[in-house]
């Protein structure tokens, strides 16, 4: 108990202090909120614009989660069909590495060209959560113990019971870590279509938000929406170890040690 309250309460505790320093500093040195506004005026912004604000955000938030949910089903499927056919994942598998190394940077303008703003935004989310669930799965699935092949083997178990009742299961763990990852990147693509989008003069989203107040030194705004991707962002992770850690807590290791 005590080490959950230290987990939950130094962090906190550093949070308050760099935002403390912060106001000091801007107070101390009169630093003009065109260069450095005050955590007091970010959030004045970030009530004042709510309602500019919330909506970008939400078509944000909404490209995202379509990306991410594209990026799992995807990844997931497409690494049973590398572990059940090794043609597939020697045919297919080089360019899943060359869609990951390859900078989103420089895919978003290109996108933007052939697709509709918004169809790009969800193309770059897409391409960038993609390879974490795609690799994670497929070294799950690859990792199952031998013993236990052996085991369902001796029984004569068809290819699709052993996926099923054995190797899924055991994979588990390694495709809720891919997701955990992919959710964030996700909204990384997201922003970098969107910022992308933003210097061609288009988008609606949040970093596209950023974008313009960059443009028009409304760096309060720029602070604001910032400040909320952020924390969508870090929503986003918590919800997923929520549910990772719902999932493994009765019968995996890593979940077990974190209940006690």
């Amino acid at each position: 108990m005590k080490q959950r309250l230290l987990r939950i309460g130094l962090p906190i505790v550093v949070l308050a202090l760099v935002i403390l320093c912060w106001e000091l500093l801007v107070r101390a040195f009169a630093i003009p909120p065109y260069v450095l506004p005050s955590p007091g005026l970010v959030l004045t912004t970030l009530i004042s614009d709510a309602g500019l604000l919330w909506h970008s955000l939400l078509v944000t938030l909404r490209l995202t989660f379509e990306g991410f949910a594209l990026a799992a089903i995807g990844g997931i499927l497409l690494a049973i069909a590398f572990n059940q056919w090794r043609l597939v994942e020697y045919s297919f598998y080089p360019y899943a590495v060359i869609l990951q190394v390859t900078p989103i940077v420089a895919i978003a303008p290109l996108l933007l060209i052939y697709l509709p703003q918004p169809l790009a935004v969800l193309a770059c989310a897409w391409i960038v959560a993609f390879f974490p669930v795609l690799a994670n799965a497929t070294l799950g699935l690859n990792s199952v113990d031998h013993n236990l092949l052996a085991l369902f083997e001796l029984y004569k178990a068809s290819r699709w019971q052993v996926l099923w009742n054995l190797k899924l299961p055991s994979a588990l763990p390694q495709i809720l870590a891919g997701l955990r990852i992919a959710g964030g990147l996700s909204l990384i693509g997201a922003v970098v279509a969107e910022i992308a989008a933003g210097s061609a003069g288009a988008g609606s989203g949040l970093a596209y938000r950023i974008a313009e107040s960059g443009y028009r030194l409304n760096i309060p705004r720029m602070f604001a929406a910032l400040l909320l991707l952020s924390l969508a962002g870090v929503t986003i992770f918590f919800t997923l170890s929520a549910i990772s850690y719902l999932a493994l807590r009765r019968w995996h290791e890593s979940a077990i040690d974190r209940e006690r």
